[in-house]
This record gives structure tokens, sequence and C-alpha cells, in this order.
């Protein structure tokens, strides 16, 4: 079974350790914005940090789309395996 429950910072590190940067952050909100080298595709990722709550499903999977991941459960695993 693949782990679709994570906090805002595990969201967050996982995300900075893979090249997306801290852009800015508005309440309890972090925006990080990403940058393909070879394409020149921009992503921003607006992540919720609200304490060590964990980030509801539905809000999990708008991430996830916002990464441009295809697969939310392949999208998950890989952020379970760099936590």
């Amino acid at each position: 079974m693949v782990r679709t429950s994570f906090s805002g910072r595990e969201i967050a590190k996982v995300l900075g350790n893979h090249g997306y940067r801290r852009q800015g952050q508005r309440g309890s909100h972090l925006k990080l914005r990403y940058e393909n080298p070879d394409t020149g595709e921009v992503r921003v990722v607006t992540v919720p940090m609200k304490s060590e709550d964990k980030i509801p499903t539905g809000t999990l999977q708008s991430i996830a789309d916002q990464c441009g991941a295809d697969d939310f459960h392949a999208w998950c695993e890989w952020i379970a395996e760099n936590c």
C-alpha cells in the first residue's frame, strides 16, 4: 500500500531537494518554483505549511497535479522514498 499522508514540511523538503526553489509565502502557504533546464517550462507549486498537520488527500492530489505528475500513487511513492 502506498503512503498518501504527508505534512507540508515533508513535501517542501523533497521538492526543494529536487530543484524547486522557494518563491515566497503567503500566510501558511509556501510557493515553490521549478524551471526545467531543458525546456524552460516553469511550474509553481503551493504547499500548505500549517504546523505538522497532514495534508488532506484532495490537496495532496492538487500538489501532485501542479508538479506535473501523471500518476498520483507513483508520485506519493516518490515522495515517501525521498522523505
